[in-house]
C-alpha cells in the first residue's frame, strides 16, 4: 500500500509539539522521560530532541543522576526563543508584563497616564518601559494581549466602548498594530481574569464556569466548553445592567449623544447607564454605604469587606446582606447557564474570602433549582495581567513551536 504523502512529516510535527508542550508544562525532562510520557521509542525521542535543538527551541539544562551508568541529560525549552507582552489598561494607568516562552514573567511595570489621552502612546510607553526592565528588544516580542474594561467586538477585535476610557474606541486596534508592528489582541478584562483562573487558579482545567469580577468595576465572564462566551456583539457579561429587585431599572441605555452626562466627543458607541440595575446594588459606593449602615466604617468598600470577613462577629450582618445582593446576579447566571462553579475575583471578591463566598453559595442555593460551588480566586498576582500573558503565550507558542 502506498504511504499517504505528508504523513511522516505530520507525525513529526505532532510529536515535536507534544514534547514542547510537555517541557513547558513540567519543566526539564530526560530523553527517557519524554519518550515515556509521549509513548515514543528511545530512537524517535532522540531524533525529536535533535530536531528541536537544531531549531534552537530546546537545550540541555543539566543532568539527572540515576543508578548505574552515566547521568542522563535534562532538556528544557530555550526561554529566549520567544517573548510576549501582556497589559492591563485602566483609567489610573497601565500595567505591562513581559514573559519568556516558558511563561516566566521577567519584568512588570506600571505607567501613570499623566493625562495622556492617546491610547497608542500610552501602550507604547508602557511596553518600552517593560522591555527595558526585561532587557528585551521590543522587536523580539511575538505577541501582545491587552486587557481593557468595556465591550470588545468579537468580530473585529476592536473596542466598542469603555466608559472609563473614552479615548479607547473603534480604530485603536489597527493603530496599535501599526505602531507595534506585531500581532495585538484586545480582550475584556474580566474575560482575561477567567483565562487566568482556568490556567492557574480555582477553575484549573474546568470547562464550564462563571467568574464574577467585583472590583472598581463590575463584570462577569462565562466559560463554556473551555471557550469564552462573548455574545454576538461582545456584550455578554455586562451584568451591571441586569434589572434586579431593590434597584430602579437601568435607564439611558443605547447610543450616547454628545452633550449628555459622561459623554465626550470621542465616545463613538456605547451603553450609557445613568442609574439603576445590579451595579447600583453591588458597586463600590453602594457596598461602602451598606457597610457603614452596619457599623463597619473603613474608608473604602474593599477595606470594609476585608474587615468584616476578618471579624464576622462584627461584620456578619453586613456580609449577609452583601451576599444576598450579589446572589441576585449569580442566581440569574446559574438558572440560565448552570455553570456548576462560580469564582469570585477582583479585589472586593478576594477581600470577602470564604466568609462571603459561602454566604453567596447558600443564598443562590435557596433561590435556584441547583446550587453551584462558589469559590474565591486562587490566581496569584494581577489576574488580568496573568490572563493577558497566558493568552499571548498561547499565540506565541503556536507560532514558534510550529515547523518553520
Amino acid at each position: 500500500m502506498a504511504q499517504r504523502p505528508g504523513t511522516p512529516r505530520l507525525l513529526r510535527e505532532l510529536n515535536d509539539r507534544a514534547a514542547l508542550d510537555l517541557l513547558v508544562e513540567q519543566g526539564p525532562l530526560t530523553r527517557a522521560q519524554i519518550g515515556e510520557l509521549t509513548g515514543l521509542s528511545k530512537v524517535t525521542a532522540s531524533q525529536l530532541l535533535s530536531r528541536l535543538e537544531e531549531r534552537g527551541l530546546v537545550e540541555i539544562t543539566g543532568e539527572q543522576a540515576g543508578g548505574r551508568g552515566p547521568n542522563a541529560a535534562l532538556y528544557g525549552v530555550v526561554p529566549s526563543s520567544a517573548y510576549v507582552a501582556g497589559l492591563e489598561v485602566g483609567p489610573d494607568g497601565v500595567v505591562c508584563g513581559v514573559a519568556d516562552i516558558t511563561g516566566r514573567i521577567i519584568a512588570q511595570v506600571t505607567v501613570d497616564p499623566n493625562g495622556a489621552g492617546d491610547p497608542v502612546k500610552l501602550v507604547h510607553n508602557a511596553v518600552v518601559k517593560a522591555c527595558r526592565s526585561a532587557k528585551v528588544a521590543l522587536g523580539r516580542l511575538n505577541a501582545f494581549v491587552i486587557g481593557s474594561p468595556g465591550v470588545v467586538d468579537p468580530r473585529t477585535g476592536d473596542v466598542k466602548f469603555a466608559f472609563d476610557l473614552p479615548a479607547w474606541h473603534e480604530g485603536v486596534l489597527a493603530a496599535l498594530r501599526t505602531d507595534l508592528r506585531r500581532p495585538v489582541t484586545i480582550e475584556n478584562d474580566a474575560n482575561l481574569a477567567a483565562v487566568a483562573e482556568r490556567a492557574y487558579g480555582a477553575a484549573r482545567g474546568v470547562d464550564d464556569f462563571a467568574l464574577m469580577w467585583l472590583d472598581r468595576g463590575l463584570g462577569l465572564s462565562i466559560m463554556l466548553g473551555g471557550r469564552l462566551h462573548r455574545g454576538r456583539s461582545g456584550g455578554a457579561g455586562e451584568i451591571g445592567y441586569l434589572p434586579v429587585p431593590g434597584a430602579p431599572l437601568p435607564r439611558g441605555i443605547g447610543r450616547p449623544k454628545e452633550g449628555e452626562e459622561g459623554v465626550t466627543e470621542s465616545s463613538t458607541w456605547g451603553i450609557l447607564a445613568l442609574a439603576g440595575g445590579y451595579g447600583s446594588l453591588v458597586g463600590a459606593d453602594a457596598v461602602r454605604e451598606l457597610a457603614h449602615a452596619h457599623g463597619v466604617h473603613e474608608p473604602t468598600a474593599i477595606e470594609c469587606v476585608r474587615a468584616a470577613a476578618a471579624a464576622e462577629e462584627r461584620g456578619g450582618a453586613f456580609l449577609d446582606e452583601l451576599a444576598n445582593r450579589i446572589s441576585y446576579g449569580v442566581t440569574s447566571v446559574n438558572i440560565v447557564l448552570d455553570p456548576g462553579l462560580v469564582v469570585l475575583s477582583g479585589q472586593l471578591g478576594r477581600a470577602g474570602g470564604r466568609p462571603l463566598a459561602g454566604r453567596i453559595e447558600r443564598a443562590v442555593g435557596l433561590a435556584s433549582p441547583t446550587r453551584p460551588e462558589v469559590v474565591v480566586t486562587e490566581v496569584e498576582g494581577n489576574p488580568v495581567l496573568r490572563g493577558a500573558l497566558h493568552a499571548a503565550l498561547v499565540q506565541a507558542r503556536d507560532e514558534v513551536f510550529s515547523t518553520r
